[in-house]
Formats: structure tokens, C-alpha cells, sequence
């Protein structure tokens, strides 16, 4: 998986293309993604009891991850995601990078 809960994204496609926002969950089973503020979908709800009014409850609904880039934290830019193997003596851990700086993106 390479986006992560927290990270700065840009939608490339779709209703908000072009805006940005941060991941509120990730669903890996199902390759999609939740963004603050984005990909609003609307909900009506019942009353439950009697005298009280029906809602209309808005929610970022999730959206497929092909159709977001993540913003690289030092770089700025949309970009893609390399992931790396780092070896620390006899243990090996796996880090993301940007393809644009190379930089490691925590």
C-alpha cells in the first residue's frame, strides 16, 4: 500500500480533480481511500422519533486510490511512489520514496 492515513494527496481524476487533501482511512481490501473534504457524498437520514426532523449528513465518500497521486512532504509535487528495502544489521525494513527527489518519504 502506498498511501497511507495522514498523507497529502491530489486527486488526477474524477468530481474534485486537481484538489488536495488529507487521508482520513485507508481500505485495502477494497484499494480505496477516504479524503477530508473531498469526494462529498450525502446521506439522508429518518427521524426516529416523533416531532424530530430528518438530516441530510454529508461524508467524503471513498474513492479508488488510482485516481489519487500523493504529495511529496519535501518536493511539493504529485508523484509516484517507489518503495525501497533498508537493511539495519540484520533486519530489513521497507520505506517509501518520491520518483521525483528521491527523497524518503518517512
Amino acid at each position: 500500500m502506498n498511501i497511507k492515513k495522514g498523507d497529502k494527496v491530489k486527486i488526477i481524476a474524477g468530481k474534485d480533480k486537481g484538489k488536495t487533501g488529507k487521508v482520513l482511512q485507508v481500505f485495502p481490501a477494497l484499494n480505496r481511500a477516504s479524503i477530508e473534504g473531498l469526494n462529498l457524498s450525502i446521506k439522508h437520514l429518518r427521524p426516529r422519533r416523533e416531532g424530530e426532523q430528518g438530516q441530510r449528513i454529508e461524508f467524503p465518500a471513498p474513492m479508488n486510490l488510482s485516481n489519487v497521486m500523493l504529495l511529496c512532504p519535501k518536493c511539493g509535487k504529485a508523484t509516484r511512489v517507489g518503495q525501497k528495502q533498508v537493511k539495519s544489521g540484520e533486519s530489513s525494513k521497507k520505506i517509501r520514496e518520491c520518483k521525483k527527489c528521491q527523497q524518503v518519504i518517512d
